[in-house]
């Protein structure tokens, strides 16, 4: 069991409940004189923990409101936090890191154990601004609307109520009259919003080229890549990373609709991708929420008990809320807990294939967090994207080992497997779509709803296989973006995910060859958190961070070779 250590510089009963409980411990870390290296880490640990502190409440405020929609009080706590909190902790943040920057004892700071950490305060010095603080205040109420708005819909399906996670598993339906019907009651539903999704959608869009243009950038695509410290790689790089993919991907892609299409023997409408072509029911790998976690931590004691462990605890500390409802928000996330360091899972499991995916990728995130835990400072636990998904994703392939937990026979778990590694091929060029149409959208911030539709739909042939038929749905089509939950909360994170995968597949590939090595690495990446760069983490995991398309070929041909030994 996980001990929750006491504070040494906070109080252990300190709860947020204005700005006036918090001033005093802000300013007395800007006023304490600092006269060697040994008070200046002590300091920086006292900072820590007040910055692990708030980040944790933080969480629990968004945790909590996302996992009701519907309760007016706790969208009033979280707005609370982000309105009048956080706004008074921008300036002062800026002002600690000012403090830290100018202090004479910075170099005598061991260079290796700080280098990436001082490299993020030089970098949120440079683009700080105090015109941005009320900006992001508006922005973090604005975004929360899209959870709010998706949350709430439902359709009726054979006279009960569903949320729209729910209803998408009859997509999967055999009787394809029924997939018809709810795809349409579905979109039906997605539609009716969509214009208050576009507004929505265009405030942030203002708001963010505005953070941009108060920080010196051109446009909010550049501040980002600074804001998300992508020291690593550069705008190029990911349209090299775009190129790759139609390149060595979207032929694979294609192969796959077109036997597809020749098993089911008709053109294929947007209904018809997620059936099974055999005619097959819907796979079911659990009952429940509880099952689920049941067989979660099964699947990963299988593979390591370590894992099991971090799962069990999380269980016994109520830190999973796993199964879709009404009011719910969508989609599914690990939240860190900084200050505790037992993460939250998030998700809306409706008993598919998919949510099996859902459950070992956060499960891999909540991992991360466990190994990471004993870092002295907070950020040393804060990864970059492209770190926090590599953890992810290589569980979602390590865990096939396990796996056979949610199936009843080889036939249907080779069937998971087959549908999974088919669809990380196939989500890779969705990646670059939604990647290339940030980079389109924040480079062009003064766009219109319909110049955006025509380039998302320009998107959609240049990485589609033009194999599906949306004639009379064409409307649908253009808004099909607004599916993608981190277009709305978390813009231009989400190329991470395809360069994760690329180093998850490497991951895998190792694992296959040596389980204990691979195993042993995989740890040893994930326990180092953001103190090393990208390059020389990637490397601890014995892989490459690499998305040239040689070397996404090459990972290909692997996956591949995988699909062949399951299929035959």
């Amino acid at each position: 069991m996980i001990v929750i250590t006491h504070r040494n510089f906070l109080p252990d009963k300190l709860k947020v409940t204005s700005w006036q409980v918090l001033e005093p411990f802000f300013s007395q870390l800007l006023e304490r004189e600092i006269h060697s290296k040994i008070e200046l880490e002590n300091w920086l640990k006292d900072r820590s923990e007040l910055d692990a502190f708030l980040s944790e409440d933080l969480a629990w405020r968004y945790v909590r409101m996302t996992c009701d929609t519907t309760n007016k009080e706790l969208e009033k706590a979280y707005l609370f936090f982000v309105t009048e909190i956080d706004p008074k902790i921008s300036p002062l943040s800026d002002k600690l890191n000012k403090k830290l920057a100018e202090n004479p004892f910075l170099n005598d700071l061991d260079h290796d154990k700080y280098f990436i950490y001082l490299r993020g305060i030089k970098k949120d010095i440079e683009i700080f601004r105090e015109a941005n603080v009320p900006l992001f205040a508006e922005i973090s109420t604005e975004s929360q609307k899209y959870g709010a708005i998706i949350g709430s819909l439902t359709v009726e399906i054979d006279g009960k109520e569903l949320t729209l996670q729910q209803a998408s598993n009859f997509l999967k339906d055999p009787n394809r009259k029924k997939r018809e019907e709810v795809f349409k009651k579905i979109n039906e539903k997605r539609m009716a919003h969509a214009n208050e999704l576009d507004e929505l959608f265009n405030k942030l869009i203002k708001l963010r080229h505005q953070v941009a243009l108060n920080a010196g950038f051109q446009n909010f695509r550049d501040y980002m890549f600074a804001a998300m410290g992508r020291f690593d790689y550069t705008p190029q790089d990911c349209f090299s990373f775009h190129d790759a993919i139609q390149k060595e991907v979207l032929p694979l892609v294609k192969a796959f609709n077109e036997k597809r299409k020749v098993e089911l023997g008709f053109d294929l409408k947007p209904w018809d991708m997620d059936v099974d072509t055999k005619n097959r029911a819907a796979l079911e790998p659990f009952t429940s929420g509880k099952d689920l976690i049941d067989k979660t931590e099964n699947c990963f004691r299988k593979v390591d008990d370590y894992f099991a462990w971090c799962i069990q605890t999380m269980d016994s500390m109520d830190r999973l809320d796993v199964e879709s409802r009404i009011g719910k928000a969508p989609g599914g996330y690990n939240y860190p807990m900084a200050e505790t360091s037992v993460p939250f899972i998030f998700m809306n499991a409706a008993s598919s294939t998919r949510d099996v995916e859902t459950m070992v990728h956060e499960g891999g995130h909540a991992i991360h967090s466990f190994l990471s835990k004993d870092l002295e400072l907070a950020a040393f636990k804060s990864c970059p994207s492209e770190v926090a998904e590599l953890a992810s994703m290589s569980m979602e392939l390590i865990s096939y080992d396990g796996q056979d937990e949610f199936y009843k026979t080889k036939e249907d778990f080779n069937r998971a497997q087959e549908e999974h590694l088919e669809g990380i091929i196939k989500i890779l060029p969705w990646i670059a779509t939604i990647d290339k149409f940030q980079h389109w959208i924040y480079t062009h911030p003064e766009h219109t709803v319909d110049e955006r539709k025509k380039y998302w739909i320009e998107l959609s042939k240049e990485f589609g296989t033009a194999i599906v038929d949306w004639t009379g749905y064409e409307d649908i089509q253009t808004y099909t973006w607004q599916k993608q939950l981190h277009l709305f909360e978390v813009p231009f994170y989400y190329i991470e995910y395809g360069m994760a995968q690329l180093g998850a597949l490497a991951v895998w590939k190792n694992y296959k060859s040596n389980k204990p090595k691979a195993i042993e690495q995989y740890k040893a990446a994930l326990s180092l958190g953001y103190t090393k760069t990208i390059g020389d983490i990637y490397k601890t995991a014995g892989i490459e961070f690499n998305f040239s398309d040689i070397y996404i070929k090459k990972l290909m041909h692997f996956v591949q070779a995988e699909l062949m030994k399951i299929q035959n």
